[in-house]
């Protein structure tokens, strides 16, 4: 499958080298190409980088790892006409310092702005829940733990089940509707609280039942 991963985070950068480990044909999709290889966290890297632009045409699945507050500018270039849309972003707002607010909430979610602004594209919520590198090495934890979908379309939830399971993904949770992205982004601010009581951003949790 080829997967486009939209950012260049330390997210990003995570979930491109995670899925080619585990066999997809990856692209990342970075508004400049040549000034993001020259990033010191980029030097070496053979993947793929491209303008957002180019990044959706071939792609079957198209993540967004961009920055909650840039996600809808940065989609806005992509092509997600038919594309299961797997949004990892959060809507998180550090200009106040930290710990950060929530730009959208309660009410609505990021993962559903983003579907309003491309109904051509089916948005599942997923993997927003825990850093990158717990995101493609869910057993890099002591114990396993719990990972969420949520998503409207049943094809494109069943899709993205299909990557978690591949990822090392064992204790998934769906949901069947979109909206519950409003809980699961809400999740961070307390787990951001709970990196810095911690002291490591590598945990999670799990659903006990």
């Amino acid at each position: 499958m080829r997967i486009a991963v939209i950012g260049t985070g330390s997210a990003g950068r995570a979930l491109a080298d995670g899925f080619r480990r585990i066999g997809h044909d990856v692209v990342v999709g970075t508004r400049d190409p040549e000034a993001t290889a020259q990033r010191e966290e980029w030097a070496g890297s053979d993947l793929t980088l491209v303008t957002f632009g180019e990044a959706g045409t071939d792609a079957d699945l198209v993540v967004n790892a961009t920055g909650g507050l840039v996600s809808l500018d940065a989609l806005a270039e992509v092509d997600l006409e038919g594309k299961v849309l797997v949004d990892v972003s959060n809507p998180l707002d550090f200009s106040a310092g930290f710990p950060p607010t929530l730009t959208v909430k309660d009410t609505d979610s990021l993962a559903e702005q983003i579907q309003r602004a491309h109904p051509e594209a089916r948005v599942v919520k997923s993997l927003n829940t825990v850093n990158g590198a717990v995101m493609v090495d869910p057993a890099r934890l002591a114990e396993a733990t719990t990972i969420f979908i949520a998503g409207d379309d049943p094809l494109a939830r069943e899709a993205v089940r299909e990557l978690l399971v591949e990822l090392g993904w064992v204790d998934i949770v769906e949901f069947p509707t979109l909206d519950a992205a409003r809980g699961l982004e809400m999740w961070l601010p307390l787990w951001v609280r709970l990196m810095a009581n911690l002291g490591t951003a590598d945990f999670n949790l799990r659903l006990v039942r």
